[in-house]
């Protein structure tokens, strides 16, 4: 007889969760990463024993708030058993609910992000639909980590917008899943990721590392903490379009023309946006002008001292 998927297996692959990843159950068994999740989720006890495939022996369980309690008695791995008093699809409801708070937390953890790294490498997260960005693979994300405020959206690096999943089995995701941050983590974590759209034979993680490589032995300089050919690649002149009537480019005066294309703008040399170095020369204009101005007071007074003598 077959053994069942867990019921993590069987929640990641129900159609529409293709974004999600595994959670390991040493991450969800571990106190820490479930801090506060208690009080945002009904039924907390029940949806937690659903989800690591948990079964209550009977109501009158240890309390797992107990001091004396083994938490690892309560992980034991047994199965969750229907009961009469319980209403299982407020229960499964709520479990979705907990399991996508904690993949929230776990996508955001080492282990989380290599996960996550390989589902991009082998495209599992889509392309971004802007022409000028070359197929660049997208990032999920949410606008907030709280649920209940928006659905997922996918950020791509290529051009640093966020867009709409092309397939409506998505808009049922819970943005706050994903949450904010793991977009800016995950392309911090692996500064010399080309974002870029890729090329052929580039798949797989192999195929990502090598595109990686061969693309930033030109072009070594770091800004900010990015790679300089992985600053917004899709962007500025040669990756915006231009409105043409018979060949001739619409005047952005005209009521049809362009207004908005400073947001697809690029720096020419892009020196001028590393904070670095800008901070370093706007410290040293400082330093110059307070040097000029403390010789001109000088100056003055010396002037003055030799009027009075003067007189």
């Amino acid at each position: 007889m077959e053994e069942q998927d867990s019921w993590i297996a069987h929640f990641c692959a129900m159609p529409g969760h293709e974004y999600f990843c595994e959670v390991s159950d040493d991450f969800i068994e571990d106190d820490f990463n479930l801090t506060g999740l208690n009080q945002m989720v009904p039924n907390y006890k029940q949806a937690l024993e659903m989800i690591l495939d948990v079964e209550a022996s009977s109501d009158e369980e240890d309390d797992p708030e107990d001091d004396e309690y083994d938490s690892r008695q309560y992980y034991s791995g047994r199965r969750y058993r229907n009961r009469a008093n319980v209403n299982i699809e407020a229960i499964h409801a709520n479990a979705q609910l907990l399991y996508g708070l904690i993949h929230q937390r776990f996508i955001t953890s080492r282990n989380g992000i290599q996960v996550m790294y390989y589902k991009y490498a082998h495209n599992h997260f889509g392309h971004c639909p802007r022409v000028n960005c070359g197929f660049a693979r997208t990032i999920p994300c949410g606008f907030s980590d709280v649920p209940g405020v928006d659905t997922v959206k996918l950020f791509c690096p290529s051009c640093l917008d966020i867009y709409v999943p092309p397939n409506n089995r998505f808009l049922r995701i819970d943005g706050a899943f994903f949450g904010s941050t793991f977009p800016s983590l995950f392309l911090m974590s692996y500064p010399e990721l080309d974002v870029s759209g890729p090329h052929p034979g580039a798949t797989g993680t192999k195929g990502v590392q090598k595109k990686v490589k061969e693309k930033t032995e030109g072009s070594s300089r770091v800004i900010n903490g990015v790679v300089e050919a992985n600053f917004a690649p899709g962007l500025g002149k040669g990756n915006i379009y231009d409105m043409k009537i018979y060949g001739f480019k619409v005047s952005e005066k005209a009521k049809s023309g362009p207004r908005m294309k400073w947001l697809r703008d690029r720096p020419e040399d892009m020196k001028e946006l590393d904070e670095v170095e800008n901070f370093s020369n706007q410290d040293s204009r400082y330093v110059v002008d307070v040097s000029n101005n403390a010789r001109e007071e000088n100056s003055d007074v010396t002037m003055q001292d030799d009027e009075i003598a003067g007189r």
